[in-house]
């Protein structure tokens, strides 16, 4: 390894060559301020556009000013991040670019969580100098995301996440000058587009240009109307995360004072995904065991590898980009859905509540979730099986509203019966979680031998994409796992091109899983802030009294009662859904 000798603002420092001047300024606790810029390490997730100019600094013998995040070290380079001629041409800069902004940060949804805002402030900008025309772009309101393109400062970080991440290739730069903008072709709609709703391009945007819809009013509407009964759901990602919001320590699980502040809001009953993820397994966990005893019994016809189906993100993507594979993820709905399903029919029943008179609320890191819900075959008459979603920024907002202490907030359980779940569904909320959870199903009913270490390690970690052999009782399982949508094509191209190897392949459409979901707290870059939360996961995971999901006496007494068994005629009703072609394409006439 080749390394370089330097010194920024009178420190030394020796770095590996390659290295840039924002990097190497890191390791020796020098903030140099950024706005265009941002690298996640360790999901492989890097924006070097240097067109904003906020990190210029100071290289003695060089006339201009450098940007720190293109210029990479040299050998004796002398640096200056904060002289007056650096702050001066920072200020100069922001004021530029604050000029052809909107003035609305009282009302923006970013405000307070704006990079650009607060950047702003670090700079002690008071008083614009600079005059002029603003631009002025169409609004854009999509079933889950809000695109503000006044706002835009054309960091381009969105297009970084949308085409090299991943890869979904909707965001791009258009027009020139003035009338530059990052926008779909031809400025469609992000409904008319392949958008996947993923949200990564809202948890990167450092302003208000491109935030979720906000559904928070509509939830307080139901929950005072007096003929509704709301019950409200909420993911296996969200515990980890939401703590965030109030101040706490990323990673620190705070499920019982959740819990208790959404009954404080006034949900008649607070519910676990997790339960409906415990039957996603159910129903998922079949499928992959039937699949596979069809494929040793010599069926050429079965379609392996079979792909997990949770995450309308990755969904969406399939339905956009490889509608020529539909027939091969799983039909098992997603948690979120299957919640709404039974919620609407079991519950509805043992309740006596219409249906029409559930309001079904679910709290999701993802803002794909959002679009997921309004899908016509998830509703039946028109009355959608979940009403709608809020993501995890929105419900702190809500708890805020309300003036509740969370911190200070007693741990509550969930009501029952569709609160009570495994440590299986936690680990939903991680990339590796799904397809680890189907394997303890999957391992038992298949070998009806006792797992007796559910722990799957080789199934864990970060990487974008992993692959692990797990053995059922002498046969040798196959099992890939990508999360980021630039890794799963990757994966797809795979099986397209007949070289897959996989028997099974879980997907997820976020770095990282739900716990990088484009609706959680903002990260802000720090790949480590994922780390925690995924290690809160396995934490609640470890903790649980029974960790298989088809344990769940909750999950036992459904089937026994209402289902029958998993791929019955009723769980295919309720439980299973079909996907389509949606690949567009663009006729000029």
């Amino acid at each position: 390894m080749e390394i370089v000798k330097l010194t920024i603002d009178d420190k030394p420092v020796v770095v590996e060559k390659g290295t840039t001047l924002l990097e190497a300024a890191k390791t020796i606790g020098i903030n140099i301020p950024t706005l265009c810029y941002m690298k996640l390490e360790d999901l492989n997730f890097e924006n070097k556009p240097g067109g904003c100019r906020i990190c210029v600094v100071e290289v003695e013998g060089r006339r201009n000013l450098a940007p720190a995040c293109k210029t990479e070290c040299s050998e004796g380079m002398v640096v200056h991040s904060h002289t007056v001629r650096v702050v001066n041409a920072r200020r100069t800069v922001m004021e530029l670019i604050l000029s052809d902004h909107p003035a609305e940060c009282l009302t923006c949804a970013k405000s307070g969580e704006c990079e650009l805002q607060t950047l702003a402030q670090n700079l002690g900008i008071r008083e614009i100098h600079y005059k002029g025309e603003q631009s002025r772009y169409k609004g854009d309101k999509s079933p889950a995301i809000i695109r503000e393109m006044d706002k835009c400062i054309m960091c381009r970080r969105c297009e970084t996440a949308c085409n090299d991440v991943q890869t979904v290739g909707v965001l791009s730069a258009i027009n020139r000058g003035f009338e530059a903008v990052v926008a779909p072709a031809f400025e469609m709609d992000l409904d008319h587009s392949v958008c996947t709703y993923c949200g990564q391009c809202v948890a990167v945007c450092p302003t208000g240009a491109l935030t979720e819809r906000d559904y928070t009013w509509k939830v307080i509407e139901a929950l005072v109307d007096p003929n509704k009964t709301v019950v409200v759901q909420t993911a296996p990602a969200v515990r980890a995360a939401l703590g965030e919001s109030f101040g706490m320590e990323p990673g620190t699980l705070v499920t019982g004072k959740m819990v208790a502040a959404l009954r404080k809001l006034g949900f008649d009953y607070v519910f676990d995904t997790d339960f409906a993820a415990d039957l996603t397994i159910m129903e998922e966990g079949a499928e992959i065991l039937d699949r596979l005893s069809k494929h040793i019994n010599g069926d050429k016809d079965v379609k392996l590898p079979i792909l997990t189906s949770c995450c309308p993100g990755w969904v969406n993507f399939l339905e956009h980009h490889f509608p020529e594979m539909k027939d091969i993820p799983s039909t098992a709905k997603s948690p979120q859905q299957m919640f709404g399903a039974i919620a609407k029919s079991y519950l509805a029943k043992e309740l006596d509540i219409k249906r029409e008179n559930m309001v079904v609320v679910s709290v999701m890191p993802c803002l794909a979730k959002k679009y997921e819900c309004t899908r016509e075959e998830f509703s039946v008459g028109g009355d959608p099986d979940v009403n709608m979603s809020i993501s995890t920024r929105e419900l702190a907002q809500l708890i805020r509203n309300a003036n509740i202490d969370f911190n200070k907030l007693t741990d509550e359980d969930f009501d029952n019966p569709l609160g009570s779940s495994t440590g299986a569904s936690v680990i939903f909320g991680t990339t590796g979680g799904v397809i680890e959870a189907a394997v303890r199903t999957a391992y038992e009913q298949f070998t009806k031998l006792e797992l007796k270490k559910v722990d799957f390690e080789e199934l864990r970690g970060m990487e974008g994409i992993r692959q692990a052999t797990i053995d059922f009782n002498g046969l040798p399982i196959n099992i890939g796992i990508a999360h980021g949508l630039g890794n799963a094509r990757k994966l797809l191209e795979d099986i397209k091109a007949g070289k897959s190897v996989f028997h099974a392949i879980e997907i997820m459409a976020c770095p990282g899983g739900c716990i990088g979901g484009g609706g959680q707290p903002y990260h802000h870059g720090d790949v480590e802030i994922l780390k925690k939360r995924q290690r809160a996961i396995y934490r609640e995971d470890a903790g649980k009294p029974i960790r298989k999901s088809h344990e769940n006496p909750y999950i036992i007494k459904l089937y026994e009662e209402f289902l029958g068994k998993p791929l019955s005629d009723k769980s295919h009703e309720l439980l299973h859904t079909h996907y389509f072609d949606k690949k567009k394409r663009v006729e000029i006439s």
